[in-house]
């Protein structure tokens, strides 16, 4: 199985393995505050927004899965009965995946091999029958650390180096299999020991980020007492109990077959559906941040894991792969998925091999004849046509471009040298690709021709291509995201469409609260019922942002029973701050709720993350003595976890520990020189202390630092008004608008102050502007 990249994480944002709610929700609380009451802002009167029905008829769900009684056996019992699978196995990258350091197991050339890159230089060498790296440690001095364990077996090869209190950290340099040598994950970064992306930092911590998904039954079995880690795994490798689940029960059955359609397993895979068979895999194979500490593979993916929806960070606006994401989130959104193609359609489960070689996995169905692989795909709308052709692909065969791969499933490199296809299964399009700005396989392939030439050809051999019944997803996504004309109607268009597959229905129900309207409302309310989890928590979330907490009780209460626990958390996270006699007859369900989310960060208190969300929810309940212990241990676990830092600076001057406050930020700040995140947090301390001049140049330094960050923008424009420089804050907000067309609070607040300097030609532009990207815009009604 592919290794992780870690990447960097954009200043001061939630990182993207970040735990359930952590900071946005939780930093919001706190952050958010401190801007409206410092600088003595009133949140504007916008009409509310009523929903047409004021109550969700939820509908009758599978309730929650009950506890396996299952136990992890020795998977050496496996071969006897299913040599077969076990052979198919053998040798595969998920038995490769992780293994002890051992003279067959290690591919690197540690004879005394050196490697620089930046300011340090790492060495390779053997000692005492083990394999050694000196390189800089977390005190920048270099130092002697025994590899381990191997991470993977192609294209690449990593190391897992031994720190104290049971830490296993992912070396940066790895091994190019291919290439014979040595090369850095994050080449011309200049990651040193001060750098969250060292080897030696949290982010690079394998107990959390990677070994769950090279072994079988892991657990990170992390004391938050001590800080240390007694992780454990039944076997190293992905083997058979990783994705059955345990097979104590398959034993005694197999002892005395019977009629089990499971065989004694909690579930049945091999007969499990393409729903199933997805979830199981993206265990691993997708973005995804962990509910706890391991999984239960007989329940949802979302009992146990949140995934990402398609994030601008993440995915292209067409869905395709940008940052690392693995298969998950491309194959659910493909018309492969749609159709009921299981990832065992194409893939041996065993091996990770392809069924067959070349273009022959995917002329299992598209065929002269039409015929489909196995019962259960659906075959309606499949052409029969000879694909594998030039008269198709218009390639010679065997040259580039002849594949099905070549144009359906193109890639990226991630981790240096590490080539993963796009699981999307999309359709070129050149002309639409220049249009949107997304990847396209024509572009790609062909970069030394002119890319008019190419769109021409392209339409030549095959149209335009054809309009649909519905507004395609990519180009509604432009508009939404641009804050084009028409923009909001694209939304709800593309939400009211009922074959919307689920990982974009959740993504788009993220843009609503940009785009606030009754009707927005009506569609988040009526997707509370949606059959997929992760269209519910989506529409949990947007029904949270668009309606105050008391008015979220009657439609969100009932999603507090939900089956799956990460909806449930949603649900009662949006909830947090009311007071019980609000809560009605959701009390209990409610307590039962929020004792869970408590008890899911506990489960992470490894991560400086968790213990912030801890820190959120103690203080949102009014537990205040345990506030600050759960920031200092944020801090603990990551000292370069500026959002951690800065809500227990936060926190101390909101004590009248204010000095302790400033040299908190002060030192943090020594460290971080060009962090946005903690220019903008002293600037807001600043303005508080009184020092308004000094406060608002930090507020403009951190928009200066990270000038796509519209937090920053707008209250540096902010500040500048209420100090008088109304000019300065239209500047600020026009060039923030200039960016970011679709930012509604920016352009609300420019209309403020436009409308205060008797600028109403600008004021009827910004709100007739705001018309064509939402004519039921609330605000908008509020002005006539």
């Amino acid at each position: 199985m592919p290794e992780k990249t870690k990447k960097k994480a954009k200043d001061g944002a939630p990182r993207s393995f970040g735990i359930l709610y952590p900071l946005a929700a939780g930093l919001l609380l706190l952050v958010t505050l401190v801007i409206w009451f410092i600088l003595q802002r009133s949140e504007p009167t916008i009409p509310p927004i009523r929903p047409a029905a004021p109550a969700v008829e939820q509908p009758q769900r599978p309730a929650r899965p009950a506890e396996s009684t299952a136990s992890l056996v020795d998977e050496g019992q496996c071969q006897g009965c299913h040599t077969q699978q076990f052979e198919d196995w053998q040798g595969s990258h998920h038995h490769l995946a992780m293994q002890e350091a051992r003279d067959d197991t290690v591919l690197g050339d540690f004879n005394e091999q050196s490697f620089k890159e930046g300011s340090e230089t790492t060495r390779f060498f053997r000692k005492d029958d083990g394999f050694w790296v000196n390189t800089p440690g977390p005190d920048g001095k270099p130092a002697d650390f025994r590899v381990a364990y191997t991470f993977g077996v192609a294209p690449l090869q990593q190391y897992l180096l031994e720190l104290p209190g049971g830490r296993l950290q992912a070396l940066s340099v790895a091994w190019d299999v291919e290439k014979q040598r040595w090369f850095h994950l994050y080449p011309g970064q200049n990651v040193d020991f001060k750098d969250e992306m060292h080897w030696s930092k949290p982010q690079q911590n394998a107990n959390f980020m990677c070994i769950e998904c090279h072994t079988t039954g892991f657990k990170r079995n992390f004391d938050a007492a001590s800080g240390t880690y007694a992780s454990h795994w039944q076997s190293l490798g992905v083997g058979c109990q990783a994705c059955h689940g345990p097979a104590s029960g398959h034993l005694q059955w197999a002892a005395k077959p019977d009629g089990d359609a499971k065989r004694g397993f909690d579930f049945s895979l091999n007969q499990a559906d393409n729903l199933v068979q997805a979830e199981n895999c993206g265990r691993c194979h997708a973005r995804r941040s962990p509910l706890g500490d391991g999984f239960a593979a007989h329940k949802r993916l979302m009992d146990d894991y949140l995934p990402s929806p398609l994030t601008q960070a993440l995915y292209e606006l067409d869905g395709k792969i940008k940052d690392e994401v693995f298969e998950w989130g491309s194959f659910t959104q493909s018309k492969m998925f749609a159709k009921g193609v299981r990832c065992s359609d194409c893939h041996n489960p065993h091996s990770g091999e392809l069924k067959a070689p070349g273009n022959g996995v995917c002329l299992q169905c598209h065929t002269p004849a039409g015929q489909i692989a196995r019962p259960g795909i659906d075959g309606q709308g499949l052409q029969a046509k000879h694909y594998d052709s030039p008269e198709h692909h218009r390639h010679q065969p065997g040259q580039p471009g002849s594949q099905c791969i070549d144009c359906h499933m193109p890639g990226k490199f991630y981790m240096g040298n590490d080539f993963r296809h796009d699981h999307g299964f999309t359709l070129p399009n050149p002309a639409r690709a220049l249009e949107l700005g997304t990847p396209d396989a024509c572009l790609g392939c062909h970069q030394d021709s002119a890319s008019d030439k190419i769109v021409e050809q392209f339409q030549a051999w095959y149209g335009a291509g054809e309009e649909g019944a519905h507004p395609r997803y990519d180009e509604s996504l432009w508009l939404i995201r641009g804050g084009q004309p028409g923009a909001s109607r694209a939304l709800f268009l593309q939400l009211e469409a009922q074959d919307l597959p689920a990982i974009r229905r959740a993504t788009l129900l993220a843009e609503l609260p940009v785009y606030p309207s009754e009707r927005a409302l009506n569609l988040a309310i009526r997707d509370l019922k949606h059959d997929d989890p992760l269209v519910r928590r989506a529409a949990a979330e947007a029904v949270s942002a668009l309606l105050p907490p008391q008015r979220r009780v009657a439609l969100l209460g009932p999603l507090l029973d939900d089956p799956v626990r990460a909806v449930r958390l949603a649900a009662a996270h949006a909830l947090l701050g009311l007071p019980d006699e609000a809560l009605g007859q959701h009390r209990a369900s409610w307590a039962q709720a929020i004792d869970e989310y408590e008890q899911t960060q506990k489960k992470l208190a490894d991560r400086a993350e968790a213990n912030l969300n801890l820190a959120m929810l103690y203080q949102a309940q009014g537990r205040s003595a345990l506030v600050e212990p759960a920031l200092r241990d944020a801090v603990r676990r990551d000292s370069d976890f500026l959002p951690a830092v800065v809500t227990l600076a936060q926190w101390l001057d909101g004590n009248f520990r204010g000095q302790e406050a400033r040299q908190l930020l002060e030192d943090t700040l020594a460290r971080h020189p060009e962090s946005a995140f903690l220019h903008h947090a002293n600037g807001l301390a600043m303005v508080r202390r009184g020092e308004r001049e000094a406060g608002i140049r930090e507020l403009g330094e951190a928009a200066r630092l990270a000038p796509d960050d519209a937090r920053f923008g707008y209250v540096h424009a902010i500040a500048l008004h209420d100090s008088g420089d109304v000019q300065g804050a239209i500047g600020q907000l026009e060039h923030l608008l200039e960016r970011q067309p679709n930012n509604r609070e920016a352009r609300l607040a420019l209309i403020d102050y436009c409308r205060e300097t008797g600028q109403i030609q600008k004021v009827q532009i910004l709100q007739a502007e705001l018309e064509r990207m939402n004519p039921d815009d609330p605000a908008l009604r509020q002005a006539q």
